[in-house]
């Protein structure tokens, strides 16, 4: 019998503080998938905000703790295209000069997957099916798309998991205006940004908006919020669990079980 492999799931800050329910889609997926998984409790935050910031020292001292937080797991798995890019792209570059780390971070990076690329590239593991037939679009986060290659892998999932009707939006692949620290350095272009990825998110007819970056979604339901739009916002990992019956992002504050 195949032995099961251990995926170190790094929850992200994000997911932690305003979104567990994301997390705990991922851990069901993983395990559908045939994983055991596991939580570490030393994982904090990846340092990206540091690292965009020029903030070098912070940017190591949080990589080295992550490092550290995820050694001996077959995988470590992201829900998150920005933060797994983090790990994969970034985390070697802040040790460039440093020969030590850097083959560490090199070793991590080669067991590190966002999350629906796992689920589809490496896994292949059939999930179970759910009975889920909205009509949704889809906004491509930047760092996943750009960084990780994450395009065909959430839809692949979605038409063999659901009956979800995927309704694609002009410019999918434009940056929602999130990036970060981008929509506090720069918030009057962020602004129009978002408002031209909702208008076109409108256009579809679609229920729902899905991603997997939950920067980006938080910042789409936000202002979706504000200007009174009927659509709905979940992480993709939420559909594919069948974890839709609550809130949705944006709609009510959530607490950790």
């Amino acid at each position: 019998m195949e032995s099961r492999p251990t995926v170190g799931l790094f929850v992200t800050c994000l997911v932690d503080t305003q979104r567990p329910a994301v997390g705990f889609a991922a851990l069901r997926l993983l395990e559908q998938a045939g994983c055991d998984v596991v939580v570490p409790d030393m994982q904090t935050c990846c340092g990206q905000p540091a690292w965009n910031s020029g903030d070098d020292e912070s940017s190591r001292i949080l990589a080295k703790q992550t490092i550290n937080a995820f050694e001996g797991y077959d995988y470590v798995v992201v829900p998150s295209g920005s933060c797994a890019g983090m790990l994969v792209k970034h985390y070697p570059d802040i040790f460039a000069a440093d020969a030590g780390w850097h083959e560490k971070a090199l070793e991590l990076a080669s067991r590190t997957h966002e999350l629906m690329s796992f689920l589809a590239d490496v896994r292949r593991v059939p999930l179970v099916k759910v009975t889920f037939d909205k009509t949704v679009t889809y906004h491509d986060s930047c760092s996943g798309l750009r960084e990780l290659g994450i395009k065909e892998q959430p839809r692949q999932l979605l038409q063999s998991t659901t009956a979800a009707e995927l309704s694609e939006m002009e410019d999918t692949e434009t940056c929602c205006g999130f990036g970060g620290t981008f929509c506090v350095k720069y918030p009057e272009i962020s602004e129009r940004m978002v408002d031209d990825k909702l208008s076109l998110a409108t256009q579809t007819g679609a229920q729902m908006l899905l991603g997997g970056d939950l920067g980006c979604l938080m910042n789409l339901a936000g202002r979706a919020s504000r200007l009174g739009l009927p659509l709905r916002f979940y992480h993709t990992a939420e559909v594919l669990a069948d974890m839709t019956d609550g809130p949705a992002i944006g709609e009510a504050a959530e607490s950790n079980p």
